[in-house]
């Protein structure tokens, strides 16, 4: 499990990074304080997961200083372009737990999971990209 909790934390880091870059491409108020809204789930997912891992004496490779996007973003589409990718990939994250936990902490895993792919959908909407869903949110594509 420990290695599963880690892979959530890296994805949980990278998005707060990503989040940072997604922010200062949009305009729009309302987009923007999605964006930070998110941020800042993803801040409270990322405490929460570093100590659970320190309950489990378990440790994890440090944050990287800067993360390597997956393409260049350079304006308000390429962001909610990445925002929809961050939010899948921390969806796919948070899907890797459930099978290896139980109880509380796995309807936080289901509910991170949902959170995430919710997001993803309400950033589609707004890039007007279609399907706005994923038939199984979190399934690697």
């Amino acid at each position: 499990m420990t290695e599963q909790l880690a892979a959530a934390l890296a994805a949980e880091e990278a998005a707060i990074y990503a989040y940072g870059v997604i922010g200062v491409h949009l305009k729009d108020g309302d987009e923007v304080s999605r964006a930070r809204s998110a941020e800042l789930e993803h801040r409270a997912r990322r405490d929460g997961l570093v100590d659970r891992l320190d309950e489990l004496k378990a440790s994890t490779a440090p944050a990287p200083p800067a993360y390597r996007l997956p393409f260049e973003v350079s304006d308000r589409e390429g962001a909610l372009k990445l925002a929809v990718h961050v939010e899948d990939g921390v969806a796919q994250a948070w899907r890797a737990l459930l099978p290896v936990t139980e109880g509380a902490e796995r309807l936080d895993a289901l509910s991170f999971l949902t959170d995430s792919a919710v997001r993803a959908t309400r950033w589609r909407r707004i890039a007007e990209v279609t399907p706005l869903t994923m038939a199984f949110p979190g399934r690697p594509s």
